[in-house]
């Protein structure tokens, strides 16, 4: 890869510690076992905290995608999504393990959340700009696979150096949880160390840029022309609705695998960090292995693939009892997980009009966004319902089959 293509690729590397450590396996853990009166409320209430987030996205992505378009200024909006991320990151270290804090705790993690989204619409922009037509997915994929690299790396800091030491050589005190509230602080701070070289490898387009208002009025107008164009693009649109689905059911995966594995199969912070790691380095290899052959394959099949592994492993995920047949099937789950999103990401940069790119990735973000807050509320309601986390968990499957159905359909046209 060139130069400028590992430096937009580090970024993947950088914000993957916040869905990695905050949203997935130890801040989500921690606040259902440690913050919430019990771990099937901690369930519900972290569902609800990520609908409204969902919600928020689904209305800003598209718009702001479109703004960045019109404006030129997709590195300055990287650039204050990444800031406001690492500082509502930052924050969650302060949400004590009490349940005083929990409302503290969920606005942390949902603002964070609506930045990090709201980031990668940016970030996604510029896959174009670094790769040609032919190595896309090469590109992305290996960028996804570096991003699981950063999260296995951070948690592996944050096992070894935070969460494990006892005592801690830091003076972090186990009962009042700092050990865990400092993976906030040090995701943070990696964030930060290793976001910028995409802000300087990318510079904007040169020229003169119109004021905010000025490309807030363009943006409007340029969103609202690809909205009414889309249904002269029957593959575009059958992608978007296709996508809406399984990656919605993927997001609530991602959201409440923790709390999930502590609630059912009773694990423990260190274990969940372990496992994280495990995760993270199958889920690396499978994208960055999808990644090599996604060009010649496509990446409309390599997305089929990928959700058809995950429904069928994700099914005994639901029923089986022991620990280690479900460190089995889980693992054997990442190696799909990096392809079905980097997949989509190559296909999307594809099918996009030069010139709309940033606002149809405000669309991609829609599109896993506009029913965000459906997965995490039908979760939480049948959790609830139920006093079940494994009913609750059922409903994923659901949402893959359906995105798996829509996109079987799709004929994507050949370059």
């Amino acid at each position: 890869m060139s130069r400028q293509a590992w430096a937009w690729a580090l970024y993947d590397w950088a914000n993957s510690a916040f869905p990695t450590v905050v949203s997935t396996f130890v801040i989500a853990a921690y606040f259902a076992k440690g913050i919430a009166p019990d771990e099937a409320t901690g369930q519900a209430w972290w569902g609800w905290m990520q609908t409204l987030a969902g919600l928020a996205i689904a209305l800003l992505s598209p718009v702001l995608g479109a703004v960045a378009d019109a404006g030129g200024r997709r590195r300055l909006m990287l650039a204050l999504s990444t800031a406001v991320m690492a500082v509502a990151t930052a924050g969650i270290w302060f949400a004590q393990p009490v349940p005083a804090d929990a409302l503290w705790a969920l606005l942390c993690v949902g603002v964070a959340t609506v930045a990090f989204e709201i980031g990668t619409v940016f970030y996604n922009a510029m896959l174009p700009l670094v790769a040609p037509p032919g190595r896309l997915g090469r590109v992305s994929g290996l960028a996804w696979g570096l991003g699981y690299a950063g999260g296995l790396c951070c948690l592996a800091v944050a096992l070894v150096v935070l969460v494990q030491p006892d005592p801690s050589p830091l003076g972090l005190d186990r009962a009042a949880a700092e050990h865990v509230r400092a993976t906030a602080l040090l995701v943070a701070g990696w964030i930060l160390l290793f976001g910028w070289p995409v802000l300087l490898a990318l510079p904007d387009p040169p020229g003169a840029r119109p004021g905010w208002a000025q490309a807030a009025r363009g943006g409007l107008a340029e969103i609202w022309a690809v909205l009414r164009r889309l249904p002269a693009n029957p593959a575009m649109l059958r992608f978007l609705v296709a996508r809406l689905f399984y990656t919605d059911g993927l997001n609530t995966l991602f959201a409440f695998g923790a709390i999930y594995a502590a609630g059912v199969f009773g694990m423990g912070f260190e274990e969940i960090l372990l496992f994280g790691i495990a995760l993270n380095v199958t889920a690396g290899l499978g994208a960055a292995g999808f990644g090599l052959v996604e060009d010649r394959m496509g990446s409309r099949r390599t997305v089929l693939i990928a959700l058809t592994a995950m429904i069928l492993l994700g099914a005994g995920l639901l029923v089986v009892e022991g620990k280690a047949a479900f460190w089995a099937l889980a693992l054997g789950l990442g190696c799909f997980l990096g392809p079905a999103q980097a997949a989509s990401r190559a296909l999307m940069a594809r099918l996009a009009p030069a010139g709309e790119v940033a606002a149809h990735f405000g669309l991609f973000a829609l599109s896993g966004r506009v029913t965000g807050f459906l997965g995490p509320a039908a979760l939480a309601a049948v959790t609830a319902a139920t006093e079940s986390q494994r009913a609750g968990m059922a409903t994923v499957l659901v949402f893959l089959c359906l995105g798996a159905a829509i996109l079987a359909t799709v004929r994507v046209p050949r370059a």
